[in-house]
This record gives C-alpha cells, structure tokens and sequence, in this order.
C-alpha cells in the first residue's frame, strides 16, 4: 500500500514530525488565547493573564521550532497526523468545556498541566515507535521540553492555593431573558 493512499499515523520524516509539533504547539495558542478571551470577557482577568502567559510559552516553543527548521512561513501537518483527523485534538489542547467563568489560577494550572502531561506522554509514545534516528531524537528532545513544562507548571500550581468548596457559586449569577 503507498502512503498517498493510506496516510501514516507516524511520522516517517524529521520534517513531518516537526510540522506536526509546530502544528500542536499552534493549537495550544490558540486554545489557550480562547480561554483568555473567555475569561476576559466574564471579567476574570487573573485568570485570563495565566492563560495569555501560558499562549505566550507556546508561541515561543512554535517560533523555536520555525527557527530550527529554517521555515519562514509553517508547513501544513501532515495528513493523516492525530490532530488532523476529524474528531482528535492535539495532546496539548484543552477541552472548551472544561472553562467556567468563575475558575481561579488553580484551576487553570491544573488544565495547563494536564496538557503538558498529555504532550509529554505523545512525544514519548513517538519516540519509540519512530522509524528513523532523526525523529527519534526529535521526540525525545520533545518529551524533555515537555517534562520541563510539566515541572514549571507544577511549581506555579504549588504556590497557588486550592479554592475553597463554594467557588463555582455567584452571587449575582447572569440573568437571560427572552
């Protein structure tokens, strides 16, 4: 079977493998800037600066990747890849719904570490099952740049207090009328 007819799950290239984490690092942007703007505009703005701080990490782990491939403009994902297909996200994407407006710092860094965990599990899964010694390494290197996203997070979420039982609760909740 030739790999236009079936595309393959894996990448096969160093420059697939890079074209697929600069595209996942370009997701987490964007979904991070999208609970941002959520968050603003519930008028959340602590919340909303963690999740702007944490797209800016993105932003300059997908410019590192740009710069090491000497790429001007970014390649499209190779078909085929996880997050292309209908219905799969990118391991470092977070769920929308998992956004309330009233969440505090802690939540967020939680949702942030559970995407970093996540991206740090695929590179891993990538690195053994890579095909080549070139994207074998990628991962790898991948995997450690994700392990140390994991510990930055972890140390933020340990300087941030856990929120009481009752922080969903609004005292002036929004009132819709017809």
């Amino acid at each position: 079977m030739n790999r236009a007819a079936q595309p393959s799950p894996m990448p096969l290239t160093l420059e697939e493998f890079m074209a697929q984490a600069l595209a996942m690092e370009r997701e987490a942007v964007d979904r991070y800037s999208d609970f941002a703007d959520m968050l603003e505009t519930h008028n959340n703005q602590e919340v909303a600066d963690l999740f702007r701080t944490m797209a800016g990490y993105e932003a300059k782990h997908a410019q590192q990747i740009m710069q090491e491939m000497g790429w001007t403009q970014p390649p499209p994902p190779p078909p085929g890849m996880p997050h292309t297909m209908p219905g799969m996200e990118a391991p470092e994407a977070m769920p929308l719904d998992e956004v309330h407006y009233l969440m505090q710092p802690w939540h967020a860094l939680q949702l942030a570490l559970a995407a970093e965990k996540r991206a740090q599990s695929f590179f891993a899964v990538l690195a053994r099952m890579a095909t080549t010694d070139a994207v074998r390494r990628a991962a790898l290197e991948l995997q450690a740049e994700e392990a140390g996203h994991v510990a930055l997070v972890q140390e933020w979420l340990d300087k941030v207090p856990a929120p009481d039982q009752d922080w969903a609760v609004d005292p002036d909740p929004p009132r819709y009328t017809d």
